[in-house]
């Protein structure tokens, strides 16, 4: 709370006074008093003025000064009114009163959008696993008939309808994973014989290198963003796909590389965007933009690190870092 902002907000209020003032002088000279007598009385009534004015200051300064620098320092602007001590003053007990009233009322709203949310979650969950069902139903039944074609689609549509389960889950994932030594080799060897079928029609190379090892991660999420991975890779045209692990003394560094036709430099810093699609996306496939944002989101969620980098018409790498650190304990959920 700055002095000069404090004088010019009550500018009005000392120029009434000094108008004041002028009248009892006036009325002073009237009774013809003497004028020592004015210069005491006016001497008298500045000194008061000022340590008023002083005393007001300070007091409200404190408050204020508290005030901002609690409201700075906090994350969830919120909870500002439960921090703050009510002051002494009137104007600064309405404040808090205020500030209380508005908190409670905003705690109320976030109580009731996030029992819809949490409502509309447990829904598409529940209608995602009930369509599941069937395609997986159909799935079978053009295995059985041969109807190789209507079986490639039925499972992009058990891809997409998965994706939109991850992604719904994924503003809940602490609640839905265990953290847990997992087999490298075993999680890419499943998201392989799952993408099988289609890696085959595609005559892409699978190469491994150094997954004999295990990383601190779930299993389950961490099988997802693999097959998320390897959508993009065989639909941007890669021929081969390079999958390795580094191990460093602080982390082990999962290397994912295509050599697909790349992305473009100005779309590098965007991939992990929610809904965005870039140029590849445009000139090549029908793109949501979604998985590698809901796989970056993912990443998070476990505590990974992941970046890519890529040169166009040559190759991309995403890169997933899993850290060694105490941090990444077992944790309570569903699998």
């Amino acid at each position: 709370m700055k002095l000069s902002a404090y004088l010019k907000d009550r500018l009005a209020a000392f120029l009434i006074a000094a108008g004041t003032w002028v009248l009892v002088l006036i009325f002073l000279f009237a009774f013809r008093l003497p004028g020592q007598a004015a210069v005491i009385v006016s001497t008298a009534a500045l000194c008061g003025g000022i340590c008023t004015v002083c005393w007001d200051f300070l007091r409200k300064k404190g408050f204020y000064d508290s005030l901002m620098s609690c409201a700075e320092q906090l994350d969830q602007k919120y909870l500002l009114a439960e921090m703050t001590e009510e002051p002494d003053f009137y104007e600064g007990r309405l404040l808090c009163e205020v500030l209380k009233d508005a908190g409670k009322s905003m705690c109320e709203q976030i109580a009731v959008h996030r029992r819809e949310n949490e409502a509309f979650r447990e829904y598409i969950e529940m209608w995602v696993h009930e369509v599941k069902l069937p395609v997986s139903g159909l799935e079978l039944m053009c295995h059985n008939d041969g109807l190789t074609g209507y079986e490639e689609q039925i499972k992009r549509v058990d891809a997409e309808i998965e994706t939109v389960l991850y992604y719904v889950r994924s503003g809940t994932a602490e609640k839905d994973y265990i953290i847990r030594p997992v087999s490298l080799k075993r999680i890419f060897s499943e998201t392989a014989l799952k993408h099988r079928a289609a890696l085959q029609a595609r005559n892409i190379a699978l190469r491994t290198e150094g997954l004999d090892c295990e990383v601190m991660t779930d299993g389950k999420w961490l099988g997802f963003i693999l097959g998320q991975l390897t959508d993009n890779s065989m639909k941007y045209g890669a021929a081969e796909i390079t999958v390795s692990a580094e191990q460093l003394p602080e982390k082990t560094v999962l290397h994912f590389r295509d050599n697909g036709i790349g992305i473009p430099a100005d779309d590098l810093p965007k991939v992990f965007q929610k809904s965005f699609t870039g140029q590849n996306g445009h000139r090549h496939a029908k793109s949501t933009g979604m998985g590698l944002y809901i796989v970056k989101k993912l990443c998070e969620k476990l505590g990974h690190g992941i970046s890519v980098r890529s040169a166009e018409g040559a190759y991309t790498e995403f890169c997933i870092s899993f850290g060694r650190d105490e941090l990444h304990s077992v944790r309570p959920g569903a699998v």
